[in-house]
């Protein structure tokens, strides 16, 4: 593990600091039954331009200092939650996002839940000014994904992109791990309205066995429960079954 924090923070250091002006900093530590994370949530790697159109906030660095379960255990009911997890490179994995379809908003969506129509951050990724990583910045400046970053899994000597809220790893294998979620068919019964086409999270349905992944993104492999990013909805765990949950903000 050490050597692959090493490998992240120094072999893509120079590159993305040079295109991002970001300085990343993260350190792991493994004590009895915990592991933390301190870092600033910097990326290390290149990002988009921040503020841009559809994103109106600048990255800014944060206090990451969170312990998660090293030793998780799994439940049997799932919990949903909005903030997914940390990975390996101290930012935040935040697949949900809190805007929704808003017929008076100017922008065509705002927080106000009425609607019942939840963005996805991927779905509706020019709406809300994500980058080439997947990843924009929330009203406090913290650079986040929404999705797989590119960067990270191409530097990476490992499949583990990072760590969920529950202390769980999540990693990444292409199109090995299949999510159990497609699109609805037909079209949306109030506004918007259209067919659906995945800008919603509630153009999507669950099936059970559909792929090789539950509701949660999740599967055991060789005895051991792990969640995974996706190429394909919902890209990341909307929810976690570890029985503990660590609040990430």
């Amino acid at each position: 593990m050490k050597r692959l924090f090493l490998f992240i923070l120094l072999a893509t250091g120079a590159t993305a600091l040079a295109a991002a002006a970001l300085s990343n900093r993260i350190n792991v530590t493994e004590e009895t039954a915990q592991r933390c994370i301190q870092a600033n949530g910097l990326p290390d790697h290149a990002t988009g331009d921040f503020p841009n159109a559809g994103n109106p906030h600048g990255i800014q660095a944060q206090q990451v200092n969170i312990c998660l379960p090293s030793l998780p255990e799994k439940g049997d009911t799932a919990q949903p939650v909005r903030v997914t997890g940390i990975a390996v490179n101290g930012v935040q994995i935040r697949p949900g996002t809190a805007d929704y379809f808003d017929a008076d908003s100017a922008r065509g969506h705002s927080r106000n839940p009425s609607s019942g129509w939840n963005l996805d951050g991927i779905g509706a990724r020019e709406a809300l000014g994500l980058d080439d990583q997947n990843a924009h910045v929330g009203p406090r400046g913290e650079y986040h994904y929404h999705g797989v970053p590119p960067a990270l899994v191409s530097t990476s000597e490992s499949t583990l992109i990072g760590w969920a809220a529950d202390g769980f790893e999540i990693h990444y294998t292409g199109d090995t791990a299949r999510p159990s979620y497609r699109l609805k068919s037909g079209e949306r019964q109030t506004e918007p309205g259209g067919a659906y086409d995945g800008t919603y999270n509630e153009d999507f349905e669950y099936i059970r066995g559909l792929g090789n992944l539950d509701e949660c993104n999740g599967a055991t492999v060789n005895g051991q429960y792990v969640y995974f990013a996706t190429d394909a909805y919902p890209f990341y765990p909307r929810c976690l079954f570890g029985t503990e949950i660590v609040a990430i903000r």
